[in-house]
C-alpha cells in the first residue's frame, strides 16, 4: 500500500496548489504523511455526511473539491461542525486533501467533467490559462453539442444527467432557440459573463445565477442561461478525479480503492413550484 505521502504528491502533479487562486485554501488539511492508504473518497464538500461516510467505508483518504476552511479559524472546537469534522476525521486516522480553484482550471478539470457528462465536445476553455502554451488549461469550457439542440433539450438533458437537486435547471431565455455552442462552467459563474459574451456562444450553463447579473445579461444579447444547483454542476468531476487516481494506482501497483460519494450535500431540500404561467416553457413540475 502507498504512503499518504505519495498518494498526495500523484494528486498535486494532476492538481498542483501553485494553480489555485490566491484567495483559495488547497492542499491537505489533515493526515499523517507515512499513514498507509488503501482507500480513498471523493466528495464535493467537507461535511459530516461525507465524512461519516467516509468512516463507514473505511477509506483512509477523504478528497473534496470545497475546502474545510476557506479562511482563518482560532478553534478546531469538536462543539463547532468544521471543528467535528477534524475530530472525526483524525480520530478515524482519515487524511482529508482538498482540490478546488486549482481543479477548476486543470486539464481536464471540473467544467471538461462537466461537459462530459452532458456529452458536449469541449473545444477550448472560456478563459484560458495565460501560463498554458498548449491553451488547454484555464476556467471554464467553450464547447460544442454532438448536433444542435434547443435550449429546452438542453436543459432537459442537464436535469436527466446532473445528480438531481431540488432546484433542478433554471432557464433564462427562448426556450425553442437553437444552441450551437455552449459554454460550461461548474460552480458560481456569473462573474463570467464578459467572457461568454465575448466567446459568442448561444448558450451558457452554470450554477449559482443571481438576479441582477442575468437581467443584465440578458439585456445585452439573447445568450440563453440555464442555472443548476452549484453541488451538481461539480460533482462529476469527482467522477473524473477518481478515475485519475486509479490510473495512476494502475500504473504503481497500489490497489488503491477508489471511491465516489453519493451523498446529496447540495443544501437546498425541497422545491415548491409556482402557480402555472403563460410562460412558453410553462410552470416547472
Amino acid at each position: 500500500m502507498p504512503r499518504l505521502s505519495e498518494v498526495i504528491a500523484a494528486l498535486d502533479a494532476l492538481w498542483p496548489a501553485e494553480r489555485a487562486e490566491s484567495w483559495d485554501a488547497v492542499g491537505t488539511v489533515v493526515g499523517e504523511p507515512d499513514q498507509e492508504v488503501s482507500r480513498v473518497l471523493f466528495a464535493v464538500d467537507p461535511v459530516q455526511e461525507t465524512v461519516d461516510e467516509a468512516v463507514g467505508l473505511g477509506a483512509d483518504l477523504l478528497v473534496t473539491h470545497h475546502p474545510l476552511y476557506l479562511r482563518g479559524t482560532t478553534t478546531v472546537a469538536a462543539s463547532t461542525f468544521k471543528g467535528r469534522v477534524v475530530h472525526t476525521l483524525i480520530k478515524n486516522e482519515i487524511a482529508l486533501h482538498v482540490a478546488h480553484t486549482n481543479a477548476d482550471t486543470a486539464d481536464p478539470g471540473v467544467s471538461d467533467a462537466l461537459a462530459g457528462a452532458l456529452d458536449l465536445n469541449v473545444v477550448r476553455p472560456l478563459v484560458p490559462d495565460p501560463s498554458d502554451p498548449e491553451g488547454r488549461r484555464g476556467l471554464g469550457r467553450v464547447c460544442e453539442p454532438t448536433h444542435p439542440l434547443t435550449v429546452r433539450e438542453l436543459a432537459a438533458r442537464a436535469a436527466e444527467r446532473l445528480p438531481a437537486t431540488a432546484q433542478g435547471i433554471r432557464v433564462a431565455g427562448d426556450p425553442e432557440a437553437t444552441v450551437r455552442t455552449v459554454a460550461v462552467s461548474g460552480g458560481s459563474g456569473d462573474s463570467l459573463f464578459d467572457h461568454v459574451r465575448a466567446a459568442g456562444v448561444d448558450a451558457f450553463l452554470t450554477a449559482d445565477l443571481r438576479h441582477h447579473p442575468v437581467s443584465e445579461a440578458r439585456a445585452h444579447s439573447p445568450l440563453a442561461l440555464l442555472d443548476a444547483a452549484h453541488w451538481a454542476t461539480e460533482w462529476p468531476w469527482c467522477e473524473l478525479g477518481a478515475a485519475q487516481l486509479d490510473e495512476i494506482s494502475d500504473r504503481h501497483g497500489w490497489d488503491l480503492r477508489v471511491h465516489v460519494s453519493k451523498t446529496v450535500t447540495d443544501p437546498w431540500t425541497a422545491h415548491v413550484a409556482s402557480a402555472p404561467t403563460s410562460s412558453a416553457m410553462g410552470a416547472p413540475n
